[in-house]
Parts: C-alpha cells; sequence; structure tokens
C-alpha cells in the first residue's frame, strides 16, 4: 500500500466506469460516449435516463414505454406527502426536507426488502425514486409557501411536469425545453462527492434508497450543490449594491472573499455546461427584455479569467437560468438532485454490479504509548 497522502482522495483512481467522461484541459464532458453538447441540445431528459441505466440510446417505441413509466409513478404516496407537509410547517431547509423524503419513500416501496444487486428490481425502484423527487420538490415548496400542491400530469415530460407542478401552470415551450435541457447537463459528472458518497453506501450491499439519501445529504453542502443557490445570492448582492459587477468583485477579492461559481476540482478551462447555459441565460434575458442578469455575469467571469484565470462552472450560469424561469432560489439544489438522481443511480447500479466494499485508510498522527491512569486517580 501506498503512504502517499492524498486529501480529498484528489487524483486518486477509485473505480472503472462506463458513464461519463470529462477532459478537464479540453473542457469536455461525454455520458457513454455522447457529447454532452449533442445530449443537451438534441436529447430528453428521459432519453438521457435511459442512455445512463440501459448503455445505449432508446428506440422511439422503447421510449414511449419508459416515458409512460416513468410518468406513472409520479405520485407520492399520502403519508410521505404529509411528511413533506409537517417538513414544510417546520420550516425545513429544501435539501434537508428532500433527503427525509427520500429517505421515507422505501416504506411505501413494493421491492423496498429485495436483493439490492437485483438489477431489474434496481432500475424499476430507480424510476420510482427519479419519478417522485419531482413532485417531493414542488409539493413541498408550495406547502411551505401556503399553496395547495398540485397532482402530478403523466400527459407532460419530466421537466414540464415539474414547473406545471411547481406554478400550477403548464410552461410554454421555450421554458419546458430548458429545463429539460439543464436536467440533461446536470445529470451525471463522474465520481463527484454525492456520486461517490452513494457508492460508499451502496459498496456495503445497503438498497438504493439509502444511497441516495446519502447522496442528497452530500449534495447539500455549500461545496458541493449549494454552490449554485451562493451565485445567485452574491449577484442579488452586486445588483443591490449599485457597483459595477467588476468594482464589487475587487472589492470582494480585497476582502478576502470568495466569488462564487469560479473554479472547479476538474476543469481547468470553461466548464462546457456553463457555456450552454450561458447561452440560454442570454437567451432568457432577450425574451424578456431585460440582459441585466447575463450581461452581469459575463463582466464578472472576464474579469475573473483575466485577472485570476479562473472560468466559471457550471452553477455560474444555471443560477441566472433558472432565476429567470422564476425558480425560487432556495430549491436550486434540490433541483440539482432531481436531474442528478439520474446519474446517481447509474453508478450505484455500476457499483453493485461490480462490487467491493469502499473502505480506504487513513494515516494515524497520534501517540502510540499512552499510559492508562484509572478513573479515580484522573
Amino acid at each position: 500500500m501506498s503512504d502517499e497522502l492524498k486529501k480529498g482522495l484528489e487524483g486518486v483512481l477509485v473505480a472503472e466506469s462506463e458513464l461519463s467522461y470529462i477532459d478537464g484541459d479540453a473542457g469536455r464532458l461525454v455520458y457513454r460516449g455522447y457529447d454532452i453538447e449533442d445530449l443537451a441540445r438534441d436529447a430528453s431528459y428521459e432519453e438521457v435516463l435511459y442512455l445512463l441505466w440501459h448503455g445505449e440510446l432508446p428506440t422511439a417505441d422503447e421510449l414511449d414505454e419508459f416515458e409512460a413509466d416513468m410518468a406513472s409513478n409520479r405520485t407520492v404516496d399520502d403519508d410521505v406527502l404529509a411528511l413533506v407537509e409537517d417538513l414544510a410547517a417546520a420550516d425545513e431547509e429544501p435539501m434537508a426536507a428532500l433527503r427525509t423524503a427520500v429517505s421515507a419513500l422505501s416504506a411505501h416501496d413494493p421491492d423496498a426488502d429485495a436483493d439490492p444487486q437485483d438489477t431489474e428490481v434496481n432500475l424499476a425502484k430507480g424510476k420510482r425514486i427519479t419519478a417522485k423527487i419531482p413532485t417531493i420538490i414542488a409539493a413541498f415548496t408550495r406547502l411551505r409557501d401556503g399553496d395547495d400542491p398540485v397532482e402530478p400530469r403523466e400527459d407532460l415530460d419530466h421537466a414540464a411536469n415539474f414547473l406545471y407542478m411547481l406554478n400550477d401552470e403548464e410552461p410554454d415551450d421555450v421554458l419546458a425545453e430548458t429545463f429539460d435541457m439543464a436536467l440533461v447537463l446536470h445529470a451525471d459528472h463522474g465520481l463527484n462527492a454525492s456520486t461517490f458518497s452513494s457508492m460508499v453506501t451502496a459498496s456495503t450491499l445497503s438498497d438504493l434508497h439509502s444511497a441516495l439519501t446519502s447522496a442528497v445529504g452530500t449534495l447539500a453542502g455549500p461545496l458541493h450543490g449549494g454552490a449554485n443557490q451562493n451565485v445567485m445570492e452574491m449577484l442579488q448582492e452586486v445588483d443591490e449594491s449599485g457597483k459595477e459587477p467588476v468594482r464589487w468583485v475587487k472589492d470582494a477579492l480585497d476582502n478576502g472573499e470568495r466569488v462564487a461559481g469560479f473554479g472547479h476540482r476538474v476543469y481547468n478551462v470553461k466548464d462546457p455546461r456553463a457555456k450552454i447555459l450561458g447561452e440560454k441565460s442570454e437567451e432568457l434575458g432577450e425574451a424578456a427584455g431585460d440582459t441585466k442578469w447575463y450581461e452581469t455575469s459575463v463582466a464578472i467571469e472576464e474579469y475573473m479569467k483575466e485577472e485570476k484565470g479562473l472560468a466559471p462552472n457550471v452553477d455560474f450560469y444555471s443560477a441566472t437560468t433558472y432565476y429567470q424561469m422564476g425558480i425560487p432560489v432556495d430549491i436550486y439544489t434540490p433541483i440539482f438532485a432531481m436531474a442528478r438522481a439520474g446519474g446517481w443511480i447509474a453508478h450505484v447500479l455500476e457499483q453493485y454490479e461490480d462490487n467491493r466494499l469502499i473502505r480506504p485508510r487513513a494515516r494515524y498522527v497520534g501517540p502510540k504509548d499512552q499510559e492508562f491512569t484509572p478513573l479515580d486517580e484522573r
């Protein structure tokens, strides 16, 4: 065993995967061989789920069946919905509420006690979990805002149905397509922290619900999924300050503050997902006749690149894209989880197929020769 210490497991290979490939120097992201640009523009989220879970793009008939099965599983059991209502009444944080509700789903899953390594069972479970997460998020958001939950519809796709449940209004084509693209872009991204935590849980042969509960809890951290909310709150602060964006950033950096949405553990150049979402942010601003948020973002991006050599990550432009769609800022991270559930499930399926307990070691740096003193002598 090597004695070299790798804090945060940076650069350490711990698994082989056929799911997503990241070239951090070229700014390239690939799902099972397909460039993210092609998938984001031409494939639906359901198509990408099928690709991640089954290893190939579906035929038209396969996609129809897959979509229908997903849509039929959107309704959440009354007991889980009551739990969500209690959490909303208690003013729980959205990600904490989602974590609790995802765990509670297992109590009503018909395959809850099945063999955790049964692939067909896990695919069925995965559909149910992925289909219900949007219902949970929308219901929680409406309940905490004093509105009644909206029943899911089976005639809308995954993205459009969520926006419908959130706003009690069917979204127009532009909003539905933009949101679907955002889900595709966030569906998978290698062994990020939340994906790895789901795999660690699965490696113990715990069940799929436990693995996804672990992942949701990990994504909640501000150094992972919480970054997109931080970006929008920063941009709002810039706007409220009355300062020019570059002036605000200079002052923030002089005060030792971080500028949210920049830097990435893997990418050394601009995140390809940020490029695509930046274009969408601009389009939404132009359609609304107000490009303020996009222009502010571009000014900050250019300054950070020229002065600090840092490029934006996906959170930087997902923030303004969601904001211009009217989505509440504090559910940006739950939406991230809604999209990433597909990738989590795919990685857990891979883990189960070739399982080995994930059990790293730590270098001990404490004392070794302490003499024990009995309690009555201390």
